[in-house]
């Protein structure tokens, strides 16, 4: 089996002029300064092969915006386009806003990822008041996000290996009645 794992960076926005790029590409960068990951940036503005990349993944990071106290629709369409792909699998989320930071957003994902027997990680990375925090591109104050990525994909990495090994012995489609 494969050791490199195989991580799909989702972006959680279509909007033009989306902050998500920014910090996709900051998500994006971390990981790969944190490990030997192949990562897949899926974006539901240009889906493609989605269930095929999304079945190819090991695990999944979710860069969600929050609009108006919860996630886009966009998002919300990308996940409910597919069922099997995310079963047995890790989701971990990198949220941004305004005073919450993103947090309302995810805690609905949660939920909605729950129902599809994927499973949510603890640790998350949340920007509050988000476009005051990049210049450029690059963000101010790295220290606190850098960290709390590190630990968020400690534990991604855990569980998505753990999980690969678990549906390699027994198809998760086999336990599911």
């Amino acid at each position: 089996m494969e050791n490199t794992l195989r991580i799909a960076l989702i972006y959680g926005s279509t909007r033009e002029g989306r902050l998500c790029d920014t910090i996709v590409n900051w998500t994006a960068a971390r990981l790969r300064e944190l490990g030997d990951y192949q990562l897949d940036l899926i974006d539901p503005a240009a889906p493609g092969d989605l269930h095929q990349r999304l079945d190819r993944a090991d695990g999944f990071i979710v860069a969600t915006p929050e609009y108006n106290h919860g996630y886009p629709a966009p998002l919300k369409a990308l996940i409910d386009s597919a069922k099997a792909e995310w079963q047995a699998k890790p989701v971990g989320f990198v949220s941004y806003g305004g005073i919450s930071g993103g947090s309302r957003a995810v805690e609905q994902l949660r939920q909605v990822f729950a129902e599809l027997h994927a499973v949510t990680l603890r640790d998350s990375v949340g920007f509050i008041n988000a476009w005051e925090q990049f210049d450029n591109g690059r963000l101010r104050e790295p220290e606190r996000a850098n960290r709390s990525l590190q630990r968020l994909v400690a534990h991604l990495h855990w569980w998505a290996s753990a999980l690969r090994s678990a549906r390699a012995q027994v198809p998760y489609g086999e336990v599911v009645a």
